[in-house]
């Protein structure tokens, strides 16, 4: 099998999660994003893949879940 990648990103003013070279955007926070992610890497796992899920750290007077400070 092969390897699923998943980066979740910002995308606009949301976050999204970059695959294959698309991006499935439109979530509010963080969190949203990255469990988005989690699901579809659960259902590459099952499918025998190699799986990585990256999430970037908070950056200085960023929210903890969001882009912007609250």
């Amino acid at each position: 099998m092969g390897l699923a990648q998943y980066a979740v990103i910002v995308s606009g003013e949301e976050w999204g999660v970059l695959h294959d070279g698309k991006v499935n955007g439109g979530y509010a926070t963080k969190e949203a994003a990255f469990e988005s992610a989690a699901a579809a890497a659960a259902l590459a796992i099952r499918m025998g893949h190699e799986v990585h899920v990256s999430v970037p750290g908070r950056e200085e007077g960023e929210a903890a879940l969001t882009k912007h400070a609250s």
